[in-house]
């Protein structure tokens, strides 16, 4: 079957699944850095957090607790299993089994396994679009799905790829963090030069879209994500219509919007709204009850918390009636239902620690409907 899905809401018939085997944190450089701004900053600066080199006291590495990737693997099976409950055909990534590290001519890095498979990759249409890495760990994390991608290419999916970056220090802009006035902050992101600089490059993550059928949400923090949106809008704006969310975040938008059906969102805070295109401000809007401390794991001082407390918005719909929500946020489940939605509770205990939800662990790759609906007009 070809790839086929238009917006995030449609009836779900075939999806790929995450796997978090072999899971470890990157090394701290600037590329991760950046990328968990927003949230983790803080993290990189104070010596809870630090694994001292020589007494140095120079953040380079994280250890995560094996107990974590256990038990982030069993919630990961109970997803797909669900899934398969639900009639969902389910696709797995090839398993990394083995933690690799890998060199480029310009930086080393540990490879990741395939676990939030929607950053780098999204289906517009009956194409598969491979978006340009943010982070040097993640380089070669979408070669295991390829096996997947050419399953759907065999039976004519369209299938294209952005430039590869070169991502050398310079390549990086860091525009969004040079704000900071606390002199540390801004220690934390050295750039070094190097005969391989091009300039700012293109890097964006196919998380920070949002689809609409023909309209398409695309969070800009930087210079990186302008080339990103240049990018599609050359590639495809004959077909898409392209928004500029200059700035919604530094990186990914799922956890603060996200469409549950046709004239329906599910939001962060009212804050939100006025930065939203002015068709999808008359949506009715579903706000998120504010997250306990209670709902998530107690972890230790030197555990890296990579996402904020609305991470549970990172709902995957069904169809525009079903929502897979997180079954520790009790209080989301109740404002769903409360507007008529039907919930399904799958347990993710440490979604702090992995920078991701059940829309990121996921990648809808067939959704009924084959139209190029306009639902801004």
């Amino acid at each position: 079957m070809m790839v086929n899905s238009f917006d995030e809401w449609s009836p779900l018939k075939e999806i790929i699944v995450g796997s978090p085997i072999n899971y470890e944190l990157p090394e701290l450089e600037l590329s991760f850095k950046l990328f968990f701004h927003d949230v983790a900053h803080s993290s990189f600066y104070y010596p809870t957090y630090e694994k001292t080199n020589n007494n140095e006291k120079n953040p380079t590495t994280k250890k995560l607790q094996k107990r974590y990737v256990e038990e982030l693997a069993e919630d990961v099976e109970e997803l797909a299993n669900t899934l398969v409950k639900l009639g969902v055909k389910v696709h797995r990534p090839t398993t990394l089994n083995k933690v690799i590290d890998f060199k480029t001519p310009y930086w080393e890095a540990t490879g990741l396994p395939a676990l939030n498979v929607r950053d780098q990759a999204i289906i517009m249409g009956n194409e598969i679009i491979e978006t340009a890495p943010q982070v040097r760990a993640r380089y070669f994390e979408n070669d295991l799905l390829k096996t997947v991608f050419y399953e759907y290419f065999k039976d004519g999916s369209a299938w294209t790829s952005m430039p590869r970056p070169i991502m050398s220090d310079q390549s990086f802009d860091t525009s969004y963090v040079s704000g900071e006035t606390n002199p540390c902050i801004q220690q934390v992101y050295p750039q070094k030069t190097s005969e391989f600089d091009v300039g700012f490059e293109m890097m964006i993550d196919a998380a920070q879209c949002i689809r609409f059928g023909k309209d398409i949400l695309i969070n800009v923090a930087n210079e990186n994500h302008e080339l990103g949106l240049q990018w599609f809008e050359r590639h495809l704006g004959d077909k898409f219509r392209f928004h500029r969310l200059y700035r919604f975040a530094d990186n990914h938008i799922d956890s603060l919007v996200l469409p549950l059906r046709p004239g329906t969102l599910l939001l962060r805070n009212p804050s939100i709204v006025n930065k939203l295109p002015k068709e999808l401000q008359k949506w009715d809007k579903i706000y998120a009850p504010e997250p306990q401390d209670n709902i998530f794991p107690s972890y230790e001082d030197d555990d890296l918390i990579l996402t904020s407390k609305f991470i549970d918005l990172n709902v995957l719909s069904i169809d525009e009636e079903t929502v897979i929500v997180n079954s520790l946020f009790p209080e989301l489940i109740k404002t769903l239902e409360k507007h008529g939605f039907t919930t399904i509770p799958v347990r993710h205990r440490h979604r702090r620690l992995f920078g991701g939800g059940f829309h990121c662990f996921t990648l809808d790759m067939v959704r009924e409907g084959s139209a190029l609906e306009d639902y801004f007009s």
